[in-house]
């Protein structure tokens, strides 16, 4: 009930995907001062995950799939970019903090929630409360403040994308009378999606469906594309769900490190805001695509996003999907690497006091 209200009252006050940012809000203001017990079950997020992977999927056409191809050298670019910033970053708020470099590093890495508190929880030595709040407060604060950011005068939403497909965001035709194909494809996506999990992919609930709707759609099947209510029913089993997560009830030293963590937070958004506008002049891309792209959120969030400001949605989530993927399998053994030869130092060992 209190995620409906936000998702109304966020709409009505015309804010960016209000029905993803309301229910977020309400459920976590209500979870922290309220006196009712929450509880949001992962099924209703993992069912909302698996519509935007469908949504997504949509937008890959054979076209926009050789354009991502094309831009898989600027993707490892500001990947690795990105996560040497983050690195940066982590070091300067460890020493501020008191906190020791190997969680918050591991706390900062952008776009890697879930593996990055699982890595956490294998490490000994490595706060898994403050890792989460880290992670999920990056995440919250890209969610509320890219939005409003992209949606201001610094970016322009007029051009066409640049792969030259201007209906790269409405693939397919529309839902009425092709209830048959949706009825197929959504079979075919939850299959996928726990398929994907299976296989232990990372976000397999999107991920599995945003690439068995790919496949579908290169090989020639042209999928309904969805109704906008149906969207904002996504956003709203999302973002109920994220507004659970943060605790910071469960921190040491609550004060110190949610500033920090809402200050790096910040800079870490000026920081992929600069990276973008070096695929801005390199890539030509768009303002907002090259944004998107590079922004260290959650992908179906900024996917999200990307079909709100009409950003070449392919290539956002090629971006976004990239960095998914290199966090997945490259970042894990390299932090095992740097902790194991790292020599550890009374700082590292024990936390300071405020």
């Amino acid at each position: 009930m209190y995620a409906f209200i936000g998702g109304l009252l966020f709409s009505a006050l015309h804010t960016p995907i209000p029905w993803l940012l309301g229910p977020m809000t309400a459920v976590f203001i209500g979870s922290r001062f309220g006196s009712i017990s929450y509880n949001w079950p992962s099924w209703i997020r993992n069912a909302g995950l698996i519509i935007v992977g469908y949504s997504v999927g949509l937008s890959f056409t054979r076209e926009a799939l050789f354009v991502v191809i094309g831009k898989l050298p600027s993707m490892m670019l500001m990947t690795v970019l990105l996560v040497c910033f983050c690195a940066g970053i982590a070091w300067v708020v460890s020493k501020l903090s008191g906190v020791d470099y190997p969680t918050v590093l591991t706390g900062s890495i952008p776009g890697g929630l879930s593996q990055m508190i699982i890595f956490a929880e294998e490490m000994k030595g490595i706060d898994l409360t403050t890792v989460t709040f880290l992670q999920v407060a990056r995440l919250m604060m890209i969610i509320f403040f890219v939005p409003f950011l992209i949606l201001g005068p610094f970016f322009n939403h007029s051009a066409a994308p640049v792969s030259g497909d201007p209906a790269v965001y409405s693939v397919g035709n529309p839902l009425q009378g092709n209830l048959s194909i949706l009825c197929l494809l959504g079979v075919i996506c939850v299959l996928c999606a726990f398929i994907a999990k299976r296989l232990k992919f990372p976000t397999p609930f999107m991920l599995g469906p945003i690439l068995a709707t790919a496949i579908c759609i290169i090989s020639g099947l042209e999928g309904p594309s969805l109704t906008p209510p149906l969207l904002d029913l996504s956003q709203f089993m999302i973002g109920g769900y994220i507004g659970l997560l943060l605790q910071p009830e469960k921190l040491h030293h609550k004060v110190r490190v949610i500033s920090l963590a809402l200050i790096s937070g910040m800079v870490m958004i000026l920081g992929s805001w600069c990276l973008s506008l070096i695929l801005v002049y390199y890539n030509q891309l768009t303002p907002s695509t090259s944004f998107l792209g590079v922004a260290p959120g959650g992908m179906d969030q900024m996917a999200i996003l990307a079909h709100e400001v009409n950003a070449d949605l392919s290539v956002v989530t090629g971006y976004q999907l990239f960095r998914l993927f290199f966090i997945y399998f490259a970042v894990p053994p390299l932090l095992r690497l740097f902790f194991l030869k790292r020599p550890r130092n009374k700082g590292d060992q024990q936390v300071k006091t405020c």
